[in-house]
């Protein structure tokens, strides 16, 4: 069994997303979700819409997701390919480069993004847009 693991915080859960996950299950057999924690995502200075129990909620009812498990930090990666014997770590583009130290423990793979689509992009939408 191929087993692949992507990380993100999957917040205002769009077709991008979807996308992302639908192309990293193509990769293999099995697909982990390592899901960014409401106390992590605090520590690199973002607020979630959604908390943590809310989005893995809505992650498990996605047909292309097996397992989700927390990302409580940057440095877990290398523990988390070796613990859930990992074979392919699937991420957007926009990280292009920077997990390059998983390479001796695994496949590293950089997908491309969803162009007209993003978190950033809804929540800039509706602070914009939004009346009270």
């Amino acid at each position: 069994m191929k087993k692949v693991i992507t990380y993100g915080t999957f917040d205002l859960l769009h077709h991008g997303h979807i996308l992302l996950l639908q192309r990293a299950k193509a990769l293999g057999d099995h697909l982990t979700v390592a899901l960014s924690t409401d106390e992590f995502n605090r520590g690199k200075g973002k607020d979630s819409f959604f908390p943590y129990e809310q989005r893995k909620l809505i992650l498990e009812a996605i047909k292309y997701v097996d397992e989700i498990i927390p990302e409580c930090s940057w440095e877990q990666k290398i523990a988390d390919v070796q613990k859930y014997k990992i074979d392919t770590f699937v991420i957007g583009d926009d990280w292009k480069g920077k997990f390059d130290d998983l390479k001796p423990y695994c496949e590293v793979v950089y997908l491309s993004r969803t162009s007209d689509i993003s978190s950033s992009q809804i929540r800039e939408y509706y602070k914009n847009h939004l009346v009270i």
